[in-house]
């Protein structure tokens, strides 16, 4: 698996400092063959979340987003949720509708 983490500014609301740790794993491996790849990549959400949430709430003041994606492109729940929000602010930045 990868992973790797990034900072952002200003993406759910003009103040806001957000937090990302993205994670790309491989849904082929034997270790990921008990469960379905929908529920592997929001197990590796789960992880994410229980991981570094809290503290980021509470000491940096800041939003986490877990981007975690099998290497098929599954997308975990959190992730399509981001991806939909950038989406959406790429699309008023272009002057273009988004659905």
């Amino acid at each position: 698996w990868y992973q790797r983490r990034v900072r952002g500014r200003h993406f759910w609301s003009p103040a806001d400092k957000l937090y990302t740790d993205i994670r790309v794993f491989s849904s082929l491996a034997k270790t990921n063959r008990d469960m379905s790849i929908e529920d592997e990549v929001e197990d590796q959400e789960k992880k994410k979340i229980d991981k570094y949430e809290a503290r980021l709430r509470e000491v940096e003041k800041a939003t986490f987003a877990p981007l975690v994606f099998s290497t098929i492109g599954t997308m975990g729940p959190e992730t399509k949720k981001f991806y939909k929000w950038l989406a959406s602010l790429y699309a008023v930045r272009i002057n273009e509708a988004y659905n």
